[in-house]
């Protein structure tokens, strides 16, 4: 190698793996089991999902360190910085003093930024320099960006396009060690993994150290699954958009009680179809006549024939004549 080769190579520091820096005690979250520290990640989710309220619900649990969803305690506390851009800023201000009357806050010490500019676009180097001025004036611990489709001009699908996007967030989170939200749609399609059903190049779901899907239940009814690079999925949390005069989200029952509550709907379910019949059914037809999930449906029964409430023979399953229904369940 030349010496004018070698004059042009960038030295990039190393460290042994036992001089890494290592997290302290507790401060691995920015939201305990909600959001990692410093963490960069997608809020998806389909149209009118309350993606945006629950994303507003983060950034005032981190600006007042008052708990999330009134459920996570905030660990990493400070100023947060916000932009909305589909939002006028009237209704992002009710949103926030709804929140505020709920926690009991007053709206003129929270220490929320919002950015007030008709548009951003963050693959335009003056807009990326006017993001970086402000984060460093204002030195927040979470930088929200809600959508990402009105963030830039590039094509979602391009995979080239977008990791540069996503790697001068990744950047900027590194240098200035805050927690970046991007607020993000899902596609109409459905995906069991639902970072799959994110629209776009598969890097914006990749990116995320914390990422969070809201899906849409009958009854107005909502479903938060959270997801982290370096921690376990959490169950799938049940919640609803509460309005009673302060609007904002409510989790409805921890998810080990949701769990179980799906589980009781199938025995019953089970139960009841088998006593309107004179004869054995096979799980194929139980199945398609109840609409419900294959393995849920063979746990179920494995379940009622173990407390002897149903029994299986050759032609399928009967209910066992005289049993006392769910008993033990």
């Amino acid at each position: 190698m030349s010496l004018s080769m070698a004059s042009k190579i960038t030295q990039l520091p190393i460290l042994k793996a036992a001089d890494l820096e290592a997290y302290q005690t507790g401060s691995q979250w920015l939201i305990r089991d909600v959001w990692a520290r410093n963490g960069i990640g997608v809020i998806g989710g389909p149209p009118k999902a309350c993606k945006s309220f629950f994303a507003l619900d983060i950034a005032v649990s981190v600006a007042t360190g008052t708990d999330c969803l009134d459920k996570f305690h905030v660990d990493d506390k400070g100023p947060a910085l916000v932009y909305f851009a589909e939002d006028a800023q009237p209704i992002v201000r009710t949103r926030v003093e709804a929140l505020c009357r709920h926690r009991k806050l007053d709206v003129d010490k929270l220490d929320l930024h919002v950015i007030t500019a008709s548009s951003v676009r963050i693959d335009i180097k003056a807009d990326q320099l006017g993001l970086v001025q402000a984060i460093e004036k204002i030195q927040p611990r979470l930088l929200l960006l809600d959508p990402l489709v009105r963030l830039h001009r590039l094509c979602e699908n391009d995979a080239r396009e977008m990791s540069g996007l996503l790697g001068f967030l990744r950047d900027i989170q590194r240098k200035y060690g805050l927690a970046v939200i991007l607020v993000h749609h899902a596609s109409k399609r459905y995906r069991s993994q639902p970072g799959f059903g994110l629209r776009g190049s598969s890097d914006i779901y990749a990116v995320g150290d914390s990422n969070a899907y809201i899906a849409r239940r009958d009854g107005g009814k909502l479903l938060l699954t959270l997801e982290h690079r370096a921690a376990p999925r959490t169950k799938p949390i049940p919640m609803v958009l509460a309005n009673s005069g302060n609007p904002h989200l409510e989790v409805t029952s921890m998810p080990e009680d949701e769990e179980t509550k799906t589980a009781n709907t199938i025995y019953d379910a089970i139960v009841e179809k088998l006593k309107t019949r004179t004869s054995p059914i096979t799980r194929g037809a139980l199945r398609e006549e109840l609409c419900v999930n294959n393995k849920k449906l063979g746990d179920a029964l494995v379940v009622l024939e173990k407390q002897s409430v149903i029994a299986r023979s050759k032609k399928g399953w009967e209910l066992v004549r005289g049993s006392q229904g769910r008993l033990g369940l």
